[in-house]
């Protein structure tokens, strides 16, 4: 029996067992890419998923699958332009809210950009793409790693089915970067619908960090509360503004985030026995010409959402999801912090629009339906909220300069924040940010 179990052996002869093997493959590529719908992914809606294959692409994490996937998603459930009054808005919130920030924290606002600052759905995929590629490639890298690990140890030493193994491992190959690349941009697609701007997510998305955002999007989220929409643009812009601000002036955060993605990837391993159990029993019962009229599908099944592709949490991985977990955190919670004393008491309605804010990251973050989907990672918000009173808590016994500084040394870890006196006294503070410039 040939690795996987993959070549069928019917007790025909040599002659055509290449038909049944074209055959099995096919039946193969439409079974695995029915695997989406399973996966909470519709292919009839989305880009084919093995065009990167059929290209010859040997891009980890295909950008053109990404970006045709995230934008037949919007195009789907609706992206409406960007109009004068929208820019007009969005454009007074953020004159607003950089005036406010400079008394909130010593990070100085982002340089200017002749770029729109009102964006729509379709035009916050566009500008973010490159954000996304950059920090999710590690994970298709790391699973592209784990099938070639895999495949390599299964053929070595056999001269058997040569061809039969080249085809599938391509196939193979191909199929986690288009697999990761269309969840990526169904989750960009699946975000752009409620996410206020471009570092809502708590991502460093746009390189220079400029602050933008989504007026379709802040309508529907003031839809049902009657609170003034200027105020309501002030509170985002203050939110976006002040990521932007941390990002641009702290790049390492950029790297801190992307290595622990990085840490996580180079830990994936695949269940090489999954599979070949899979694989045999798939094959136990194959034949090309048996169909079930009801699904469409025949007896070769794969189940690529059953385990085999599961990593195995390791103890590093779990350390690079805390880390990970615990960054998004402290962005958060800081951003929480900084719009909060620079609103003061100028934004009467400052209380409800944070509980609303609260409220619906606790339930439906943009963070949490991207890393839920994509690594399984779980955001917890009782962390944003002790994140929060820790960066709170450091500003009222420093000030603002000592709670910005934290960030150009070691930032406190998940533990750490239950307690900022003592995070305190064993931090090493610099004296002054003269390099931020």
């Amino acid at each position: 029996m040939s690795p996987f179990g993959f070549t069928p052996d019917d007790g025909k002869d040599d002659s055509e067992k290449p038909d049944d093997f074209s055959a099995m493959m096919r039946q193969m590529q439409e079974q695995i890419q029915k695997q989406f719908e399973q996966m909470g992914i519709n292919p009839a809606a989305m880009v084919n998923p093995f065009a990167a294959f059929a290209q010859g692409s040997k891009d980890p994490l295909p950008k053109s699958v990404v970006r045709d996937t995230a934008k037949k998603f919007i195009q789907a459930h609706g992206s409406q332009p960007v109009g004068t009054k929208d820019v007009t808005v969005v454009e007074n919130a953020f004159e607003i809210a950089d005036l406010w920030l400079n008394e909130a924290t010593v990070f100085p606002a982002t340089a200017s950009s002749t770029s729109p600052r009102a964006i729509s759905r379709l035009d916050w995929s566009d500008l973010t793409l490159d954000g996304w590629n950059q920090t999710m490639e590690p994970l298709a890298v790391g699973l592209a790693g784990a099938i070639s690990g895999l495949l390599d140890e299964a053929t070595a030493g056999s001269d058997e089915s040569n061809a039969s193994m080249g085809a599938i491992t391509g196939l193979l190959r191909t199929f986690i970067g288009s697999m990761i690349a269309t969840q990526l941009g169904q989750s960009i697609g699946s975000i752009s619908a409620s996410a206020s701007g471009a570092h809502d997510v708590g991502l460093p998305l746009l390189d220079p960090a400029t602050p933008v955002l989504i007026p379709e999007n802040i309508e529907n989220w003031s839809n049902e509360l009657e609170i003034p929409k200027s105020e309501v643009y002030i509170f985002h812009a203050l939110r976006e503004a002040a990521v932007a601000r941390l990002f641009a002036h702290n790049p390492w955060i950029v790297s801190y985030i992307r290595s622990a993605i990085v840490d996580y990837g180079r830990g994936i391993h695949i269940d090489m026995d999954a599979i070949t159990r899979q694989a045999e029993e798939a094959m136990q019962n194959f034949d090309p010409s048996q169909t079930n009229p009801d699904s469409g599908e025949n007896s070769f099944t794969i189940a690529l959402n059953s385990g085999v592709f599961t990593p195995e949490e390791t103890p590093a991985q779990r350390a690079a999801l805390s880390k990970l977990e615990t960054a998004l955190a402290l962005v958060d919670g800081w951003t929480d912090d900084v719009a909060t004393l620079a609103a003061g008491e100028r934004l009467p309605s400052l209380p409800q629009l944070r509980e609303v804010n609260r409220r619906q990251r606790a339930t439906n973050a943009p963070s949490q339906q991207l890393f839920k989907s994509l690594l399984g990672l779980e955001v917890r918000p009782r962390l944003a909220r002790e994140a929060h009173a820790f960066w709170q808590k450091v500003r009222e016994l420093k000030d603002v300069s000592a709670r910005d500084q934290i960030w150009s040394g070691i930032l406190p870890s998940a533990e750490e924040l239950l307690d900022p006196e003592k995070f305190l006294d064993s931090a090493v503070i610099p004296d002054d940010l003269s390099g931020l410039n």
